[in-house]
């Protein structure tokens, strides 16, 4: 390890704490840890319902599993514990988070695809797709919902699941609270936090700063955020909430992929440091050409947005959300060619682009009796428009060269939705909805010296996406349900470049079909409250047409996305979840996820055969396994293991390139006492406890073997969170 004076210094500050005679105790320790998931609503269905009525697979996590002596890297954190979940690269911040829900997601080198993600109601993900969770704010998330599975019928394109966060309220008491965290690889995180409630207006404001060298050579990240919410009650029926949120990440280095061969260290980059790059050997190093070329993202952003929620009685209730977001960005990507910098010019690249991304949507609820049946009708629009001004330079070794390329991309994406909810029986409930969606792709070309000339395009995409769902319960303990819904996709901007002339070409490629998926699911999840027992099982099968596969073109600057379609896919899993409090504090909870996931039919562009291969990115068997305890005094442990079984690398499925097998456990300690108005939490967390050697991210399909980004070994990190009650 390096550069650990400081941390270790903290550490010990934070271990003389924990361990110091015990000071009045908290109370409420642990509550939303044994808090009935029984008496949780969620809203990711777009209306209020409670978990278990929801006929169709979720997850759910509560604040403590969110924020309670977390380090807060990466959402990967506490979504492990969901099954049907698969996450990657929480150490690459170029690279972004890899989220794929059965599935769904796998694809993404960068960023996230195939996902809807929201956060307080407002899209995180873009009218082409393309997710980004830099402006995820960790340190003031109140829970996260999880829907396992397509749901286009109600969110539209590249919802092949959701992933809805929600920030924090106000409590009645304002406070205001700084957290402070150290750890390895010179690894700092400040938050400062504010909360409360003033007549009519609710607010929680939070900023934060993350510094982090990175275990890797080339993996350094600064990122500083602000997120707040503030709720205007206009009176007993009606709110007005305003989310603001911003994020400047002005480094966010890119160490690359590694061979087998250079991650074992079997083969050096003696040459590269040769060259005079400063590299290591193994699986610190980062690959020569991310170093030479500088490889790695900033990002400059701002949203605002506004939520209007009116209810008129018991029976009507209308929703009205509007939001703006402006986003600069630039990435400098590797070079491809061959030798040690070979083509070092003319296929690097060095991308810049303003965004401008605009929406807004409205929703009707109306409940009441239809029949002499329980009844509740939903019925909504989605409207939201993007541009980016995209350019694409030369990367001279790190250093901006000469214009290549130069557009405007334009996407809007147009939805209607509703969905009906009718009692059959008192205990036996269906659910029908459908969506039909329109996407516009439009490209304006601005660069037509090149030998293409004019690659000005459009092409227009629409679907319909219908579902329907039944619900039983038989008893109180016992939620069984089916559900056939679908989902639809559609390429990025990125992903829809065209891969001719290796890659430099402007315009579209409209080869390219939208994906679609049609998903078969049956399940049964339940309480037992006397065992304070929570179950949750499903089986599904997932056809899929036109699958989106991750294209390699020769020539091309190394990040650069191409896509084809692959003509059937079929996806068969199996989803349990079980969690157990034999007595109150301690709580045993279990997630397994079996995924069979196949080519059907899928012949590549280049005519290469791949059917009945697996589809890579995807392991076959996943467990995750957490014991939590929290004593009335305050005291709180939690350890955690996670257990993923190999995987495929490429598409050939080549035995050689597969990714190993790994067990990775992590431990939580922390004390929260009170002193009078103050509340004082430290907290110590061992990660990769026993030094596993894995791969923290797999890249699919990439050039060169470069599939393996390493994930750290065993690393430690500390801290305290102080807070101070206005009461």
């Amino acid at each position: 390890m390096r550069n650990l004076q400081d941390p270790h210094k903290t550490l010990l500050v934070c271990l003389c704490l924990l361990i110091s005679p015990a000071a009045p105790a908290v109370d409420e320790m642990g509550k939303n840890e044994t808090q009935m998931l029984g008496e949780i609503k969620v809203t990711a269905t777009r209306v209020e319902k409670s978990f278990f009525k929801v006929p169709a697979a979720m997850g759910i996590i509560k604040q403590d599993g969110i924020q309670l002596g977390r380090q807060q890297l990466g959402l990967d954190e506490f979504l492990v514990n969901i099954p049907g979940l698969f996450l990657q690269d929480r150490y690459n911040f170029a690279q972004d988070l890899r989220v794929s829900i059965r599935g769904f997601g796998a694809r993404s080198n960068f960023g996230i695809r195939g996902i809807k993600i929201y956060s307080d109601g407002l899209p995180l993900t873009l009218p082409d797709g393309q997710g980004n969770v830099d402006e995820i704010d960790m340190g003031s998330a109140q829970r996260v919902e999880v829907i396992r599975g397509p749901a286009s019928s109600l969110y539209g394109a590249s919802s092949g699941g959701v992933i809805n966060l929600f920030t924090e309220d106000g409590p009645d008491i304002p406070f205001v609270q700084g957290r402070f965290n150290y750890g390895s690889y010179d690894f700092q995180n400040y938050q400062i936090k504010t909360g409360g409630q003033y007549d009519q207006i609710n607010y929680l404001f939070n900023i934060s700063r993350l510094n982090l060298d990175g275990f890797r050579d080339h993996s350094k990240v600064e990122s500083n955020g602000l997120n707040g919410k503030f709720r205007y009650d206009l009176d007993a029926t009606s709110n007005l909430t305003l989310v603001i949120n911003a994020v400047n990440q002005p480094i966010s280095d890119d160490p690359g992929g590694l061979t087998a061969a250079e991650v074992a260290g079997t083969t050096t980059l003696a040459a590269c440091r040769a060259a005079g790059f400063k590299v290591s050997d193994g699986r610190m190093a980062a690959a020569c050409r991310n170093v030479a070329y500088d490889a790695g993202e900033s990002v400059d952003q701002q949203k605002f947005g506004l939520i209007y929620r009116k209810h008129f009685g018991e029976k009507h209730e209308i929703l009205l959300r509007n939001y703006y977001l402006w986003r600069d960005f630039q990435n400098k990507l590797p070079a491809g060619g061959g030798g040690l910098l070979g083509n070092s010019v003319e296929n690097s690249a060095w991308v810049e682009f303003s965004r401008f991304f605009l929406g807004g949507g409205g929703q009707y609820i109306y409940t009441d009796s239809f029949l002499g049946h329980r009844n509740r009708f939903t019925v909504g629009f989605d409207i939201d428009a993007q541009e980016d001004d995209r350019q694409r330079y030369n990367n001279v070794l790190g250093a901006q060269g000469a214009l290549r390329f130069d557009q405007i991309e334009q996407v809007e994406s147009r939805g209607v939705y509703a969905q009906n909810e009718f009692s059959l029986l008192d205990n036996l409930e269906l659910t029908v909805g459908t969506r039909y969606d329109v996407i516009n792709y439009e490209v304006e070309d601005h660069f037509l010296t090149d030998i293409t000339g004019n690659d000005s395009d459009s092409v227009d995409f629409d679907h319909v996406s219908p579902m329907v769902g039944l619900l039983w319960s038989p008893i109180e303990e016992i939620n069984l349900y089916g559900n056939v819904s679908t989902a639809f996709e559609t390429p990025t901007t990125t992903e829809f470049a065209n891969p001719a002339a290796g890659g430099t070409a402007g315009g579209l490629n409209t080869s390219l079909k939208p994906q679609t998926a049609t998903n078969y699911e049956i399940g049964v999840k339940g309480l037992i409250h006397p065992a304070r027992l929570h179950y949750d099982f499903a089986i599904f099968h997932i056809d899929t047409e036109d699958e989106f596969v991750p294209l390699t073109v020769a020539g091309a600057p190394l990040g650069r996305s191409f896509l084809e379609n692959a003509e059937e896919t079929t996806r068969d899993g199996f989803e349990a979840l079980v969690s157990w409090q034999p007595i109150p504090g301690l709580t045993v909870t279990g997630s397994y996820t079996y995924s069979d996931f196949e080519f059907e039919q899928f012949t590549s562009t280049a005519g290469t055969v791949f059917s009945g291969n697996k589809i890579p990115g995807i392991p076959e068997n996943q467990f995750h396994g957490e014991i939590s305890y929290f004593h009335p005094s305050g005291w709180y442990g939690i350890w955690d293991m996670l257990h993923v079984d190999s995987l495929y690398t490429d598409n050939a499925n080549i035995t050689v390139n597969q990714n190993p097998d790994y067990r990775v456990a992590n431990l939580r300690l922390g004390h929260v006492r009170e002193y009078g108005n103050f509340e004082v939490s430290p907290f110590l967390g061992i990660n990769n406890m026993f030094n596993e050697e894995y791969n923290g991210n797999v890249r699919i399909n990439a050039v060169g073997g470069r599939f393996f980004e390493p994930a750290p070994p065993r690393n430690v990190y500390g801290g305290i969170s102080v807070r101070f009650n206005f009461n």
